[in-house]
């Protein structure tokens, strides 16, 4: 019996300690499992923070990107629009050597503008905010065919349709200058008023002169490339021209009047004298050029007429003086020696072209002269008219009482 309790007692002592070592083994392994439920929670946690921090930064990127687009659509287009913008005035010229002739589509030649130059002026003049947006609606509206050289009082408040549309010849947006031609001038004289009042250049004019075909049938077609087919057909009279304006548009302006002058009276009178108006055009500018006043003129063309009737040289100074335009005074021997068709001195008949641009009082009186015998006439130095003579010793006779 005592043996058998102490054998009960040994095996209790070792069944103790293996559950002892049991007990620790569970109660680490039970701390272990605690301290992963204790961790875990606290990972998730930071994982949830994190996403909906993303999320937010995500949304207010969304929205920045979204108001900086439409920020920029806004100012985009308020410029095209012309939205919101103080209203300020300033004047665009688009000179002429920006356009350039080229074909369309179709094979028709069209004028084409530099849109780039167009756009910097814009820039320059605060009418526009974006050049390169402009130049972008200008190549879907194909804008650069579309625009005229001149001079345009632009607003700020034109949209980008409008800013086209007014840099068009006959806007109301294109500069006027008012000219005054007067009567007898040379068409090189007007062509450096236009010049002077900034219409066109003069020799863009003179161009346009000799070499556009003009669609009057009083312009000479077998003399194209001589800008003196058109002297005498620039109607000396009070214009209203567009600054910086086409030179083959400022002369047709010209043109245009005169023929509206020339009634069917005056051309039906114009044939009847033999001479057809282009005779008469030119007897007009040596009245135009000659006479001291109103009274004057019809004497003058009789004068005219009964030399070249009798084949007499006509004498008229200033017909030789056409080829020196900057000369004053009396003609030089060298001039009066000279071989011109312009020497009336030495040639009969009438000059190849005008000598001016007449008025309709010389014009009138070139188709009306009186009816005289007189061949000759010289200025009265005292009185700043001319008397006339029917014999070439009265003539000289008085010539030699004058110092001229």
């Amino acid at each position: 019996m005592a043996e058998e309790k102490f054998t009960f007692h040994s095996f209790s002592k070792k069944e103790e300690k293996n559950n002892v070592s049991e007990q620790v083994d569970q109660d680490f392994t039970d701390y272990q499992e605690d301290s992963e439920r204790d961790y875990r929670p606290i990972r998730q946690n930071r994982q949830g923070r994190t996403g909906c921090m993303g999320g937010i930064m995500y949304f207010l990127f969304v929205v920045s990107i979204s108001v900086i687009i439409a920020c920029l659509t806004w100012m985009a287009a308020s410029d095209v629009l012309a939205l919101n913008k103080d209203d300020t005035t300033a004047v665009v010229t688009l000179p002429t050597d920006i356009f350039e002739e080229t074909k369309d589509e179709e094979g028709n030649t069209v004028s084409k503008c530099d849109i780039n130059y167009v756009a910097k002026e814009l820039k320059n003049e605060g009418i526009i905010e974006y050049k390169g947006l402009f130049k972008l609606f200008c190549s879907f509206s194909h804008a650069a065919t579309k625009l005229d050289p001149g001079s345009y009082e632009m607003k700020t408040t034109y949209d980008y349709r409008a800013i086209v549309k007014k840099m068009q010849t006959g806007s109301n947006a294109m500069l006027t200058t008012e000219v005054t031609i007067p009567e007898g001038y040379t068409m090189a004289q007007i062509f450096k008023t236009l010049e002077e009042n900034d219409v066109c250049d003069y020799d863009s004019l003179m161009d346009a002169a000799a070499n556009v075909d003009f669609q009057y049938d009083f312009v000479d077609p077998n003399k194209k490339g001589d800008p003196t087919r058109l002297e005498g057909y620039l109607f000396p009279d009070t214009y209203q021209f567009y600054t910086g304006m086409e030179p083959a548009s400022a002369v047709d302006v010209f043109l245009s009047n005169f023929r509206e002058r020339m009634t069917a009276e005056i051309l039906q009178k114009a044939d009847e004298s033999g001479y057809a108006l282009a005779g008469i055009i030119k007897v007009a500018s040596m009245i135009e050029k000659e006479a001291a006043n109103d009274n004057e003129r019809a004497i003058i063309a009789s004068v005219i007429y009964n030399r070249i009737n009798a084949g007499m040289p006509l004498q008229i100074d200033s017909s030789i003086l056409y080829l020196y335009q900057d000369h004053e005074g009396a003609p030089t021997q060298d001039m009066l020696d000279s071989d011109s068709p312009y020497n009336t001195r030495l040639k009969t008949g009438l000059p190849p072209t005008a000598i001016c641009n007449p008025g309709m009082a010389s014009i009138r009186a070139a188709l009306n002269p009186s009816d005289t015998d007189y061949y000759f006439y010289a200025l009265d130095t005292e009185t700043g008219t001319h008397r006339f003579f029917t014999t070439a010793s009265e003539f000289n006779a008085f010539v030699a009482t004058q110092q001229y």
